[in-house]
């Protein structure tokens, strides 16, 4: 079942990118970082969709690896990818980007890994589907593409072309 089709998600990625510059106008004294693997994808897109829209030297734009502050790494094999934050995030608003909000416990990790490059003022989350019900930490989304409110039996998978072939949110049988 397709949650987001591959109509829907170029308009969803620009109303994010609008909703992130009319917060923060200019993206002064803002930086995006995408958490890898998955939120990369959408990172990349909504970067794109910013530079359209102001300058590209006025975008600020990480990738940040959280493997090793994950709580399951003890549980599974975990391969890291890389970190790249080429600014500093000290005193600045930090907006991070996942694919999908489900328990919270990848941002709890992200938390924790982006804490260890500085202190930023405050940091916001951009998701592309929250995952409501499902949350086991207090943790909210700032912008959001898409709101599951029901539990499902369902499991989200968003598809990248870089990937998958095909850029879309379907919903699979667990």
């Amino acid at each position: 079942m397709t949650l987001i089709s591959e109509q829907q998600l170029p308009s969803i990625i620009k109303r994010l990118a609008h909703q992130i510059l009319e917060t923060y106008p200019g993206l002064e004294n803002t930086v995006i970082v995408g958490l890898q693997p998955r939120g990369v994808f959408l990172s990349d897109k909504i970067v794109a969709a910013l530079k359209q829209e102001i300058a590209a030297d006025l975008v600020q734009y990480g990738k940040l690896d959280i493997t090793f502050f994950r709580d399951d790494i003890r549980r599974e094999l975990h391969l890291g990818s890389e970190t790249h934050l080429p600014f500093s995030i000290e005193g600045k608003t930090v907006i991070l980007i996942d694919d999908v909000l489900f328990t919270g416990r990848t941002i709890r990790a992200a938390l924790d890994a982006l804490l260890s490059f500085g202190r930023p003022s405050n940091v916001r989350l951009c998701v592309l589907v929250d995952r409501k019900p499902s949350r086991e930490l207090p943790i909210q989304p700032d912008f959001t593409g898409k709101e599951m409110d029901t539990l499902t039996p369902y499991k989200v998978k968003v598809r990248w072309k870089e990937n998958d072939g095909v850029d879309d949110v379907i919903l699979l049988e667990e």
